[in-house]
């Protein structure tokens, strides 16, 4: 087949540093290209990725209107271009409106909770060629709700970038890995590893200006260098790995509905056990007493952290190698991507 895919346009394929949803396209272009079909990429200038053909969006603000006025004709132009079987977006639905028309089988990724007016106009105008993907349950419900045909595709990890450990020491640290704002829950962290007399070493990005740069300098900085809390800035990804192998549990109290969390699966493929709060997808991820604790409170946090010698880092790791490896997710694209092919009579 002949598959075009698009990314945000804000970030290359791969991203340099952060950037979840780049990864997976990487991963999905190469196991695609590695299972004989032709790929093309719409995305960021400056991406590598050995896509068979990358055409570059001259926009790159996904929110600014002329750069999605822009972007939509670089789409349209891609297509006409690449003659595709299958058009794959992760990025914006308003790219694909001139596209909507056509017979050609297109398939929407969501990795954040779309507006319910943006599905149904997509579904409507698609007239059936149009399909969605929520990287959670937690996300294709609301598709499911807006009017959209929707199915569950995990995001996912690429198991050989990750260093399974089966064993820590017992004083091994915590780790807050993520985007150090307020609904990660950072604060928390700290909180959980004070109580405990635990290390916490926090690797993350971090705002300098507005309400979160606030919460960085006044929640957070004063805690640094202080009972074991330690922040050691933005990792690459050997950094990442060497990280969560070493800690005795990955734990970021997340405050608001987490559309998937690439992060928490990495740590799994570790065999590093997680300790967040059960919103959004996490129950999707984490088993509670299996892979890691779905807490509702610093109290229950703590306790978790007692109990994480219960938890089989094997059971762990084979989690994602059942669930969220990038095997299986190439699999279940590939899948879908060949009974809508056939629906519409592609080659």
């Amino acid at each position: 087949m002949r598959i075009l895919l698009t990314a945000d346009p804000e970030l290359p394929v791969p991203p340099k540093l952060y950037g979840g949803i780049e990864r997976i396209i990487d991963v999905l272009v190469r196991g695609l290209r590695e299972s004989g079909h032709t790929v093309g990429l719409v995305a960021h200038r400056d991406s590598e990725v050995l896509a068979h053909q990358v055409f570059a969006w001259p926009g790159k603000r996904s929110q600014q209107k002329v750069d999605v006025m822009r972007n939509t004709a670089a789409l349209g132009f891609a297509a006409r271009q690449f003659k595709p079987d299958l058009i794959h977006s992760f990025s914006r639905v308003m790219y694909l409106l001139p596209l909507l028309v056509s017979r050609v089988p297109k398939v929407m990724s969501y990795q954040r909770p779309p507006s319910a007016r943006t599905v149904s106009y997509g579904a409507k105008l698609g007239n059936g060629s149009l399909t969605f993907t929520g990287c959670s349950e937690h996300i294709s419900k609301r598709i499911r709700a807006a009017g959209g045909k929707a199915e569950t595709i995990y995001n996912c990890v690429e198991l050989k970038k990750y260093t399974f450990t089966p064993k820590v020491p017992t004083d091994a640290p915590l780790l807050f890995l993520s985007r150090i704002e307020r609904i990660k829950g950072a604060h928390t962290a700290i909180e959980i590893a004070r109580r405990t007399k635990r290390r916490l070493l926090i690797a993350g990005n971090h705002a300098t200006d507005g309400e979160e740069g606030r919460y960085w300098r006044e929640e957070i900085v004063p805690h640094l260098g202080k009972d074991g809390i330690e922040y050691v800035g933005t990792v690459d990804d050997v950094q990442k790995n060497t990280l969560l192998r070493q800690s005795s549990a990955l734990v970021v109290p997340i405050e608001w509905d987490e559309p998937f969390g690439i992060v928490f699966a990495e740590a799994l493929a570790c065999g590093t056990p997680v300790i967040s709060s059960p919103r959004g997808a996490l129950p999707e991820i984490i088993r509670h007493g299996i892979d890691g604790f779905l807490v509702n409170s610093v109290e229950e946090a703590c306790a978790a952290v007692e109990h994480l010698p219960l938890i089989d880092r094997y059971a762990c790791h084979q989690r994602v190698t059942d669930y969220f490896s990038s095997t299986v997710i190439l699999e279940r694209y590939e899948q879908l991507y060949r009974r809508l092919a056939h629906t519409n009579g592609a080659a």
